[in-house]
């Protein structure tokens, strides 16, 4: 029937739109070629490729399925009933997260950690010149985030010593916080580490100046009462000590004065 229907082009062609035309054209010249009837592809007769979707096996219709009766799950016991016995099941019991008291109060939620950074690697990124340190300027946030060496950076940056072997310069560098050791190692070789805060809208405002109008970037934040006394303790070099407080007096004196020289 279809080849007879084929084989009149001109009786197709009057019935059907000029997109319909062409395919049928080219299953015509296909049919042709190969000696056999080619059916043109609408939308009517759009289907999965064969083989590549296999028909959901429907249960409890009948004997004649292969499925039906009691649907291949056998004759009562647990396996039978429904629903099936989910995660924690032990048994019938009472479940042992309900059966152990709850204890303390987790404030996992609410932490902030920082990012981590080695003393080793921070050296290793400016021997190979991807962090070029200024000479009248500590390393801030900004330059490690800007260079690569810590992609992002959600609550700050915590200075370690690990690899502190490998430092060999003076390093004036501002961080979150850092270990004592870090601080030690970093000294010795004539540097210097200022811990200070930010909450989340000045840590952006660090990070990403560009985002902010000149005019209209936020004041620095001052730290919580709970965190505090961390960086008003010049052992952990906190910006808020009085000895960092009074480096920075005397270091703006010496560039008002260095000024007025020139």
């Amino acid at each position: 029937m279809l080849k007879a229907i084929l084989s009149d082009r001109s009786a197709i062609k009057a019935t059907l739109s000029t997109c319909q035309r062409n395919i049928l054209g080219f299953a015509l010249r296909f049919s042709s070629s190969i000696g056999e009837a080619f059916e043109p592809l609408c939308l009517n007769n759009l289907s999965p490729n064969p083989g590549s979707k296999k028909q959901r096996r429907r249960v409890g219709r009948g004997i004649g399925s292969g499925r039906g009766k009691t649907c291949g799950r056998g004759h009562k016991g647990q396996k039978k009933r429904k629903p099936a016995k989910g995660g924690g099941f032990i048994g019938g019991q009472t479940p042992l997260h309900r059966s152990l008291p709850k204890r303390g109060f987790s404030n996992k939620r609410f932490q902030k950690p920082l990012e981590q950074l080695n003393l080793g690697r921070l050296q290793l990124w400016i021997d190979m010149g991807r962090l070029i340190p200024k000479p009248d300027q500590p390393i801030t946030l900004r330059d490690i985030k800007e260079s690569g060496l810590i992609s992002r950076i959600k609550h700050g940056v915590k200075l370690l010593a690990k690899e502190k072997d490998l430092v060999h310069m003076p390093l004036n560098i501002e961080v979150t916080r850092a270990s004592k050791e870090a601080i030690k190692a970093v000294e010795e070789k004539g540097g210097s580490v200022v811990c200070s805060y930010f909450n989340r809208l000045g840590l952006r405002a660090h990070l990403f100046p560009h985002k902010f109008h000149p005019a209209l970037v936020p004041r620095r934040a001052a730290p919580p009462p709970k965190i505090m006394p961390y960086y008003l303790d010049y052992n952990n070099r906190g910006y808020l000590s009085p000895e960092i407080q009074l480096k920075k007096i005397e270091e703006k004196r010496k560039t008002q004065v260095e000024l007025k020289d020139i």
